[in-house]
C-alpha cells in the first residue's frame, strides 16, 4: 500500500510539468548570476553555492559538481533527521542547478571585473532565479536544509539564525581563503539583495498598508472612508490608558497609492487623528488576493 501510495504522489509530481519547467527556468537565471558575476569574481556569498565556489578556487572542481557532492550527504542526513519532508521538486531543483551552472560555465564569461556591479547584479540575478524556484514550493537544497539539520541538535537556535550563522561563516571561510576581506564585504552586499529580490518575486512589489486610525470623529471619519475610497473598514474598540477614555480604532487595508488620499481626507475632518500605517506582505480575501 505504502509502495502504491508513493507511485502515486510520483505521478502526479511528474504531472505537473509547467512547475518543472518553472523551477528549470529559476534554475538557469540562478545559474547566470553564479556563471557570469560572482564566480569570476570570487564573490562567495554563502550557501553551497558560496561554498563551492571556494572549493572550485582550491581544487578546479566544477562548480556545479562541487555543489551536487555537497548536497547529496545533506539529502541523505536531511532523509533519517527530518524525514521525507521535501519533495521531488526540491531534488529536481537540487539537480538541475547543478547541471545548469556547469552546462553554461564553458560559454560564459565575466561581464564585469568591478566588484561593486558584480556584487548587485549577481544578488540580483541569484535573487530571481531562487525566488521562482521558491515560489514553485521547491528549494535548491543547500544551507537552508544544514539550517533545519542543527536546528533538530540545537533547538534553541532558530532556523533563521542558523541558517545566517553559517552563511557568515562561509563568507568569512571565503575572505581567509582569497586572503581579501573585501570580497567578504562584496558578498556581504550580494547576500542582501538577494535576500530582498526573492521577497520581491514571491510576494510582489505593490505591498499594501494596514492602517489604524484613532480619532474621537471615527464615527463621521469611516463613512467617509468608507464611500469616498470604496474600501471595507472595521471598527474596533480601545481604550486610551492615559486619559481613561473609551475609542474607536479604524481599521482599513488599502493599497499603497491610495495611501495619500486617506491620509488626506482624515486629516480634513479631524487634523488631531492618530494615524499609524504599518507594511501588509499579503491579503487574501474579496478586493485582494484570491485564497490559494
Amino acid at each position: 500500500m505504502a509502495a502504491v501510495n508513493v507511485k502515486k504522489a510520483f505521478l502526479r509530481e511528474i504531472k505537473d510539468w509547467k512547475s518543472y519547467l518553472t523551477v528549470l527556468s529559476g534554475s538557469v537565471v540562478l545559474s547566470l548570476g553564479v556563471n557570469l558575476f560572482l564566480v569570476p569574481n570570487r564573490i562567495a556569498a554563502g550557501g553551497v553555492t558560496g561554498l563551492a565556489t571556494v572549493v572550485f578556487y582550491l581544487t578546479g572542481l566544477p562548480v556545479g559538481t562541487v555543489m551536487l557532492l555537497l548536497n547529496i550527504p545533506l539529502f541523505l542526513i536531511g532523509i533519517r533527521v527530518l524525514g521525507r519532508s521535501f519533495g521531488i521538486k526540491t531534488l529536481f531543483a537540487t539537480f538541475s542547478l547543478s547541471l545548469a551552472i556547469d552546462a553554461l560555465a564553458p560559454f560564459l564569461s565575466s561581464l564585469t571585473d568591478d566588484l561593486l556591479l558584480a556584487s548587485i547584479f549577481g544578488g540580483l540575478l541569484v535573487g530571481l532565479g531562487l525566488g521562482i524556484v521558491l515560489k514553485q514550493d521547491a528549494s535548491t537544497g543547500g544551507t537552508d536544509l544544514g539550517a533545519k539539520i542543527l536546528h533538530k541538535l540545537v533547538p534553541y537556535i532558530s532556523v533563521g539564525q542558523l541558517l545566517l550563522m553559517i552563511d557568515a561563516l562561509i563568507v568569512l571561510t571565503a575572505a581567509l581563503v582569497f586572503r581579501n576581506y573585501e570580497l567578504g564585504l562584496y558578498a556581504t552586499i550580494t547576500l542582501f539583495i538577494t535576500s530582498r529580490v526573492i521577497d520581491t518575486v514571491i510576494v510582489g512589489v505593490n505591498y499594501t498598508k494596514a492602517v489604524h486610525i484613532i480619532s474621537d470623529k471615527a464615527q463621521e471619519i469611516a463613512p467617509v472612508l468608507v464611500h469616498e475610497m470604496n474600501h471595507g473598514m472595521t471598527s474596533l474598540s480601545g481604550k486610551g490608558m492615559y486619559t481613561g477614555k473609551e475609542k474607536n480604532v479604524l481599521l482599513c487595508i488599502l493599497r499603497r497609492r491610495d495611501l495619500p488620499h486617506m491620509k488626506s481626507t482624515v486629516a480634513s475632518l479631524d487634523p488631531h487623528a492618530f494615524i499609524f500605517v504599518t507594511d501588509v506582505r499579503e491579503v487574501l480575501g474579496e478586493g485582494f488576493s484570491r485564497h490559494v
